[in-house]
């Protein structure tokens, strides 16, 4: 499948606002949102009214981007999402987050969704004591998410932890920073899944 492989920074400069793709950078002044608060590319200084079907485009991009996702998959959640009881948005939204790369990526383990597609895709998890390798594979309440043995030592999740321990942890995940070994206690309600995104607008879209 193929993957973006360009500068983070300027997705985020397009969506004009932090997706935070590259972690504690992102809260620093060198963040490229921060030093360039305008689109990338020759004319993204120049000021364009969106249609509506533009704000609707740009926010589903925005979450694409924020969960890492591709086209394809991110449709197939949505038309999963719309076949489920409930508000279409916000079982998108919690689809994402059930997603094993994200979990591992609330727990502190990695400092970004994307080292942290990375991480599961080599192996370093274990779910419910078994291997897992599948960075889209959807966890269930109750499941455990935990450090292989062999990883524990890796720099990467080591300092990404270290930091997660200050900057806090959801409430609908409980971690053990000393084993290294996550619960996903529950799906998170909206409200708890604190995105800057108007999920309604890719409702919208979809849609038509």
């Amino acid at each position: 499948m193929a993957r973006y492989t360009g500068p983070s920074c300027r997705l985020c400069r397009r969506e004009g606002e932090k997706l935070f793709l590259k972690g504690a950078r992102c809260h620093t002044e060198k963040c490229g949102v921060e030093r360039r608060k305008y689109p990338p590319g020759q004319h993204g200084q120049s000021r364009t009214k969106l249609s509506d079907y533009g704000v609707q485009l740009r926010e589903k991009q925005k979450v694409r981007r924020m969960y890492w996702i591709m086209e394809d998959q991110f449709r197939q959640y949505f038309h999963k999402a719309s076949g489920m009881k409930g508000v279409t948005g916000e079982i998108l939204l919690q689809l994402m987050e059930r997603r094993l790369d994200n979990v591992a990526y609330r727990m502190g383990f990695a400092v970004n969704r994307r080292e942290s597609r990375q991480l599961v895709r080599h192996g370093h998890f274990l779910v419910n004591g078994k291997k897992v390798d599948i960075p889209s594979y959807l966890l269930r309440s109750g499941d455990t998410v935990e450090v292989r043995e062999s990883s524990r030592e890796v720099p990467a999740i080591v300092e990404s932890l270290g930091m997660a321990e200050h900057r806090g942890f959801p409430e609908w995940v409980e971690v053990d920073t000393k084993s290294l070994k996550g619960k996903f206690v529950r799906i998170p309600s909206r409200e708890e899944i604190q995105l800057p995104v108007q999920e309604q607008l890719i409702v919208e879209l979809y849609s038509k």
